[in-house]
């Protein structure tokens, strides 16, 4: 025994050692580190996703700044000329430029035309006194034919044999467009056309393009001037993320630290708790399991060296009456058996009340059923009075219907009539009873014996407990604290009222309907 007990203790030693000097995982696997990859993931996801975003939005606004500025442009070509045909303008357009530059259309030297020939004329003095931003160009068509622009130099696209340009000098109704040109430098091409009709002959084309290769290059250069501006930012981010990453992950190392500290020899390892966080509330948790397992362990070990003490001494008695037995004479025999049987008998009924304390931590402990309180008073009376030679008296008993376990009611209710008997004597009064309310049920067992010191109220019902005075001295030790767990099973209680020399009165009460029952 002592042999197998030496080779467990080492085991459990060498599976404490392991516990505590478990290796770590690789610094891939640290949770710290895999924060940091998902961080790291979705900024660069987020970054991918929004730059091309950003340098949309750009394009965008570049292309509504430029459409704006051809409507402008047109709105100052349609004044000056009083153009009689439709406008190539919608009243949205309209609407953007009410004040487009009136002292730009008040040129007197701007005469309608009515011919050719001044048509030309007035072409090319729009084209030398307005002057259009960088990529703008102010192309002009008259009879079919390429005219003038502003400037004169001019993308291939603008040639005068460019299909684009044919197109253009033969349109006889205003047009709007947008196209992608083939070109990168050039990017797309903005364009708004206007027919000039005098007197519904159709003279000439007055064209007003705009390539936005250069915008959107600029458009480019600041996505990458954000994209650098991100790429800092990300990685001052990931440096503070780690170290924010470390702080938050403290006290999860902390308690990583604590638990393979504690073994069975020591469970006293608390983990600190800073702020009301949700770490900060694990690690309270986890406080208060390991409260409920120290005071779990500590409660086995003291029922397990009380059980032993307890089991020890019937046994060493047995031993001394067993080797009498054999050096006895014959007529002495017979009565040291009879001793031996008495202590096997006490050491059956120990073993059956720590039956009975393993059993009450299991949900099937209890078999609930609907019991009526006046035949079961009743009948816990005259099992009472089998008892022992007492005054045995019956209070009241109540009248009504309980759910409880009529079997383990009635075990600790004999419990407390042998504690009765115990310590009254045979002039004594035990007596008995039950009353109901609309919530609860009592069952009562009050004597005229020895008493309890009030100091011992609470003791007497551990187990094995041992007080100054005689009571609970006689027995297994166990029979109050069977009392105890068979009422809280009920979600019930034991209350006691008593004083030295002035009897004892125990008083079980439970719910009408447990909350455990269905």
């Amino acid at each position: 025994m002592h042999l197998n007990l030496a080779l467990f203790t080492s085991k459990s030693n060498k599976r404490q050692i392991a516990k505590v000097s478990a290796p770590k995982r690789g610094l891939f696997w640290a949770t710290r580190t895999r924060i940091l990859v998902w961080y790291v993931l979705t900024i660069t996801i987020i970054s991918i996703v929004s730059i091309p975003i950003f340098r949309e939005l750009l394009y965008i606004r570049v292309d509504e700044r430029v459409r704006k500025d051809l409507v402008k442009r047109i709105l100052v070509f349609n004044k000056l000329i009083e153009n009689e045909a439709q406008t190539s303008l919608s009243a949205s357009d309209l609407a953007k430029h009410p004040n487009f530059g009136k002292s730009q259309v008040s040129d007197p030297r701007f005469v309608r035309p009515s011919s050719h020939k001044e048509l030309k004329d007035f072409f090319r003095l729009f084209l030398r006194e307005q002057l259009p931003e960088d990529e703008t160009f102010f192309m002009t068509f008259v009879d079919g034919k390429f005219y003038k622009s502003n400037p004169r130099g001019r993308p291939e696209i603008f040639d005068r044999d460019t299909a684009l340009m044919r197109r253009w000098a033969k349109l006889v109704k205003p047009e709007r467009g947008e196209k992608e040109l083939a070109d990168p430098k050039l990017g797309g091409l903005i364009y708004i056309t206007q027919p000039i009709k005098i007197q519904g002959e159709n003279l000439g084309v007055f064209v007003i393009a705009h390539t936005v290769g250069d915008e959107r290059q600029e458009a480019i250069e600041a996505t990458a001037v954000v994209f650098q501006v991100m790429s800092v930012v990300m990685l001052g981010a990931v440096m503070l993320a780690w170290i924010a990453s470390g702080k938050v992950l403290a006290p999860l190392r902390s308690l990583s630290t604590t638990v393979r500290s504690v073994s069975e020899s020591d469970l006293s390892q608390r983990v600190p708790v800073y702020g009301k966080d949700e770490l900060a509330d694990l690690a309270s948790t986890f406080n208060d399991m390991m409260d409920r397992l120290e005071a779990a362990f500590t409660t086995q070990r003291n029922f397990i060296n009380d059980a032993g003490q307890e089991l020890r001494t019937p046994i060493t008695i047995i031993q001394g009456y067993l080797q009498l037995i054999c050096d006895d004479k014959p007529e002495e025999v017979e009565k040291n058996v009879t001793l031996v049987f008495d202590e096997l008998d006490r050491m059956n009924l120990l073993v059956e009340d720590l039956i009975i304390l393993a059993k009450a931590e299991r949900p099937d402990f209890l078999n609930l059923e609907t019991v009526d309180v006046s035949s079961f008073s009743e009948e816990l009376f005259a099992k009472a009075q089998a008892s022992g030679e007492r005054s045995w008296r019956l209070d009241r008993v109540a009248m009504g219907d309980i759910v409880v376990d009529p079997e383990r009611l009635t075990q600790a209710f004999m419990n407390l009539i042998q504690n009765a008997i115990q310590h009254t004597k045979a002039t004594d009064t035990i007596a008995i009873g039950s009353s109901i309310t609309q919530n609860t049920v009592k069952f009562w067992v009050r004597d005229t014996g020895e008493g309890i010191d009030e100091q011992e109220h609470e003791r007497i019902f551990e187990r094995f407990a041992r007080t100054s005075s005689i009571y609970n001295s006689q027995g297994t030790g166990l029979g109050l604290s069977i009392v105890k767990i068979i009422a809280e099973a009920h979600n019930g209680k034991v209350i006691l009222h008593s004083k030295l020399g002035k009897g004892a009165n125990f008083c079980i009460v439970l719910p009408v309907k447990p909350l455990n029952s269905n």
